[in-house]
């Protein structure tokens, strides 16, 4: 893919700027839920972890040694990982009661699906020396 890092690199941008969009909507507490907010911080701050892995993807995606490459998949599968955790823990249904689910938290679980997709196919240019290593 020739313009795979790119793509790679919006994608995390982006994935780091839903953090701070609405996740769901609470009309019990008459809240908005973010990756940073929650009522009395139950369900913690998932903004936090997402965005550091993404900047972590982001190093390892721009790094061009192979061994990078395979951390990048380990954690945008990570990322893929706790998105989903994320989108069941934000819209379960408690006391009877279930969330409005917001355009944050689909855009959170299509970029992870993104991000996971991009680190699968990575621009990787393999040089004579790297060839030999393999044999």
């Amino acid at each position: 893919m020739k313009y795979s890092i790119w793509i790679g690199l919006l994608i995390y941008l982006m994935l780091i700027g839903v953090c701070f969009m609405p996740w769901t909507y609470h009309a019990d507490v008459d809240k908005y839920f973010n990756g940073f907010f929650s009522e009395q911080d139950v369900y913690g701050k998932p903004g936090k972890f997402i965005i550091f892995f993404s900047v972590v993807c982001i190093i390892t995606m721009l790094i061009p040694k192979i061994w990078a490459k395979f951390f990048h998949i380990f954690f945008a599968g990570f990322i893929l990982a706790y998105s989903l955790k994320t989108y069941h823990l934000f819209t379960s249904s408690y006391n009877a009661y279930t969330p409005e689910k917001q355009a944050g938290i689909y855009l959170l679980v299509l970029l992870s699906i993104l991000s996971f997709i991009i680190a699968l196919f990575p621009k990787v240019k393999i040089s004579e020396d790297d060839a030999n290593e393999v044999r």
